[in-house]
């Protein structure tokens, strides 16, 4: 099988930044939505990014944010990729000339295909469970039978995923990636490094 890249997402401390790097995770997420436990500052922000590598990934995650916002995230920050997690139309979401996932909230009637066509200039379509009541970081999965056999672009999985079903969903789902974030914490926003280590150890067990 080849190689299942890894997000990690809502890094809040320098620590976990660390411990995500040291494990092999290719790309980090930083949650810029306010109502998230996973919430971090642009300053704050700024710190943790100045430690990571040049060849990790640096994902910011917005919520049906103002445009004006999100040019104000990448004139602070050395972002690589913008991902999408809210309502955000095609429009907006390129007008920003930057890489960008869109977040797809997995429901039965969904067409990942129709999404994959709308979202044609995406780098990939990010899958999470569906929440009325929430935009992402639910902790919740939804069944990955849902997922097409094929689609235009990149699948990343998110929604739930933690080191007792990565496995199971990487040969079930065939992602192109993985996106985890409570699955590797010891509280919202706090992650734990044997968590980690134990995640990426199941992600090579059956991709390497």
């Amino acid at each position: 099988m080849n190689r299942v890249r890894v997000k990690m997402c809502g890094i809040t401390r320098p620590q976990d930044a660390r411990a995500a790097i040291e494990q092999g995770a290719d790309a980090l997420g930083f949650v810029f939505y306010e109502a998230s436990p996973r919430h971090i500052s642009i300053p704050d922000a700024v710190q943790i990014m100045e430690l990571i590598s040049p060849f990790i990934n640096k994902v910011a995650l917005v919520v049906n944010s103002s445009s004006e916002n999100v040019f104000e995230l990448l004139k602070a920050l050395p972002v690589d990729t913008l991902q999408f997690h809210g309502d955000e139309t095609p429009e907006f979401c390129r007008q920003f000339n930057k890489p960008y996932l869109k977040a797809i909230r997995m429901q039965r009637e969904t067409s990942l295909q129709e999404m994959a066509e709308r979202y044609y200039d995406a780098a990939g379509l990010l899958v999470d469970a569906f929440d009325p009541s929430t935009y992402g970081g639910t902790g919740q999965s939804f069944d990955w039978k849902l997922l097409p056999d094929q689609c235009t672009l990149p699948i990343v999985l998110a929604g739930g995923l933690n080191s007792q079903n990565v496995a199971q969903a990487i040969l079930q789902a065939k992602p192109y990636a993985v996106d985890v974030s409570s699955g590797i914490e010891s509280g919202k926003g706090i992650k734990d490094s044997q968590k980690i280590s134990a995640f990426m150890n199941e992600v090579r067990r059956v991709t390497e």
